[in-house]
This record gives C-alpha cells, structure tokens and sequence, in this order.
C-alpha cells in the first residue's frame, strides 16, 4: 500500500491524529497509509498566540482537527469568526483567500484551510503594524 503522507518527527515532538496526541521517543518517520485528520506539532497555535484576527481564525480552525469530539460546537465559533474578518477584509486577493477557506473548513479539509490561513498572517501584520506604530506615537 502506498503511504498517503510521510513525514519525520525528532524526539519528544508530538503529532496530533484524528484527535489522538501522539509523541516519539526517538526520531522516526511515519508513513499515514489512509486517510488521518492531522496536525504536526509545529503547526499547532497556542492560544496566547492567537493575538489577531487570523490568528484566531487559525487557532479555531485548528481547534476542530485537534478535538474532533467537539467539531460541531467548534464550528459554529468558526462561522461566527469567520463571517466577522470577512466583512472587515480590505482587500480583494484577502477576502478571495478567505472565502476559499470557509469552502475548505465546510468540506471537511482543515489542513488544507489551516495551510491558506498561515499564508495571511504576514499580509495582516503588515495592515496592523502601521496603525499599532501610529496609536503608539499618539
């Protein structure tokens, strides 16, 4: 059987599968042969991370691949946050971006979702960082 995703993990780091948290002892790699709702470790957003709005949206996202016992309620938060950046987004390629992601998060493909949404972080702080220098200048 051809394995669907192969990645390396050094020792101690985690990976978390369809829910499970899994750790490693020793570096290995592993090879996903079905397909697994998963999140390596590095991907994962602390919650004191999350500091603006994609952030949020990420750590959300993230939560319903994490706990998938609780995707149902999960989503509902996801909506609610996602229709909010939505209507504030200034730009188009941004609100293209975003709408993508609800379209990936509603079938299922949080990865996917998760790996767009990282792609907004920079262009947000970018937006953010001369509003934040020009409230500190005041």
């Amino acid at each position: 059987m051809k394995a669907k995703m192969r990645f390396s993990l050094k020792a101690g780091e985690r990976i978390f599968i369809n829910g499970a948290v899994l750790t490693v002892s020793q570096k290995v790699t592993l090879s996903l042969l079905n397909e697994a709702r998963f999140l390596l470790e590095s991907h994962v957003l602390q919650v004191t991370e999350a500091t603006t709005p994609m952030r949020q949206l990420y750590f959300v996202a993230q939560s319903i691949l994490i706990n998938p016992q609780e995707a149902d309620k999960v989503m509902g938060a996801f909506r609610k946050l996602y229709a909010s950046i939505l209507l504030t987004a200034a730009d188009e390629p941004t609100k293209e971006a975003l709408s993508r992601t609800g379209d990936l998060v509603e079938a299922g493909r949080i990865f996917e979702a998760l790996k767009l949404i990282r792609t907004l972080f920079e262009p947000e702080e970018r937006s953010v960082a001369p509003v934040t220098a020009a409230v500190q200048a005041a």
